[in-house]
């Protein structure tokens, strides 16, 4: 049995089965570049959801969280540390906000926002108790604690999970109308993904997000948008809400937040705000720890220092361009912005999970989502060479029969 066989089935017998991942074992990692426990190499086209947008194993990150590591790893918020206060205030102008609430994992951060605009809800816009309603968009993905699934349109990701907490309204995504007839007096929040990523990288159409953010205005809705997979440059923007020069009231950040070296999330908003927070009212034994504070802050160094918003932003149009030009009878349209791409097959393709096998099968790799769409989204750090790279591979799969 080789190596790969060994772990998979280690992880078979016993490791939940609650993902269906590729067959192939990942040993090491640098850069976009991977390599199996057997010693092949591939292209890394996911780049972890977003969250090593810095590239793997960036020795920049590596280097202050082995000297922080050394130094302090957890204090609880029960003490300030020394790497909290500079986190929060570079983290709060790199995103143009006031205040930062550190948490650990996206689906954290997503919580805490429900708890802020709800807390806001009732504290200054007067809504009567325990009847605010926040409106979410079908196809909508914020994370798989039992509130956010309460509200997704996945029957897979609800099922034998009821209970739901009440108190959330379903739209259409991009659906400027149905959205504006959705918002009653007790409207306290709309929560959005700007791009929606695990529905396929669903962009919306110009000025949709522009229109809804000028509603909530005029509506007294705060609009709180998830970034957590959109932002820190995948979308060639630092935010995706940048597209439309859109600027939410809470924003929602995680992922790259810390270059794939630790989980670090937040929930930024400005302070009259986020003081409606009081001593006592929410934490996180982790939130904000030392550790991952130094890590993020070198993680948005990197952003800037080595220009990855930009190079998304460049080469993204380079490999759209060359996707939508490949003559494929399987590919039903491509879709994206920055290097964020979901390239939509046919119903008759026969599902976009062949396609990545044979794709991992020629040293890429890249996964499906929703059956038909393969979501391409490399680490930022990728070069125009690399990208020639994986083109190579994408047209002479794409064309296969």
């Amino acid at each position: 049995m080789s190596k790969t066989a060994q772990i998979i089935e280690q992880n078979e017998t016993f490791g939940a089965h609650n993902y269906h991942p590729l067959p192939v074992v990942i040993e090491t990692a640098k850069g976009v570049w991977v390599t199996d426990v057997e010693g092949k190499k591939y292209l890394d086209c996911l780049a972890a959801y977003s969250a090593v947008n810095q590239g793997h194993c960036h020795p920049r990150l590596q280097k202050v969280l082995t000297e922080q590591a050394a130094r302090c790893t957890l204090t609880s918020r029960a003490f300030h540390n020394d790497q909290l206060g500079p986190f929060c205030a570079e983290l709060a102008a790199y995103c143009g906000k006031e205040a930062v609430l550190p948490m650990n994992t996206g689906a954290e951060a997503v919580e805490t926002a429900i708890k802020l605009v709800r807390r806001w809800g009732y504290d200054v816009k007067g809504i009567p108790e325990n009847q605010a309603e926040i409106i979410v968009c079908e196809g909508n993905f914020h994370g798989r604690t039992t509130t956010i699934v309460g509200f997704s349109s996945e029957a897979a990701y609800q099922r034998g999970f009821g209970p739901f907490t009440p108190g959330f309204r379903q739209v259409p995504f991009g659906d400027f109308d149905a959205f504006a007839a959705a918002v009653t007096d007790n409207t306290c929040a709309f929560l959005v993904e700007p791009i929606q990523g695990e529905a396929g990288v669903v962009v919306p159409e110009s000025g949709y997000l522009r229109r809804v953010a000028d509603l909530c205005k005029d509506k007294n809705v705060l609009l709180a948008a998830d970034e957590i997979q959109s932002g820190f440059g995948r979308t060639g923007r630092t935010f995706a809400c940048d597209l439309e020069n859109v600027t939410p009231d809470v924003l929602i950040v995680g992922k790259a937040a810390a270059g794939g070296f630790y989980p670090v999330s937040a929930v930024l908003a400005d302070r009259a705000l986020m003081d409606l927070f009081k001593p006592g009212e929410h934490g996180s034994t982790f939130g904000g720890n030392p550790l991952g504070a130094a890590v993020a802050r070198e993680a948005l160094k990197i952003l800037t220092e080595e220009r990855l918003v930009e190079r998304s932003a460049e080469l993204g149009e380079y490999l759209i361009g060359q996707l939508r030009a490949i003559d494929s009878p399987h590919i039903k349209l491509v879709r994206g912005v920055g290097l964020w791409i979901g390239i939509v097959l046919h119903a008759s393709a026969g599902g976009a999970r062949r396609f990545c096998e044979a794709l991992m099968h020629a040293g890429l790799l890249c996964k499906e989502t929703h059956e038909n769409v393969i979501r391409i989204a490399p680490p930022l750090v990728i070069t125009r060479e690399e990208v020639d790279w994986a083109l190579e591979r994408l047209v002479r799969v794409l064309k296969m029969d």
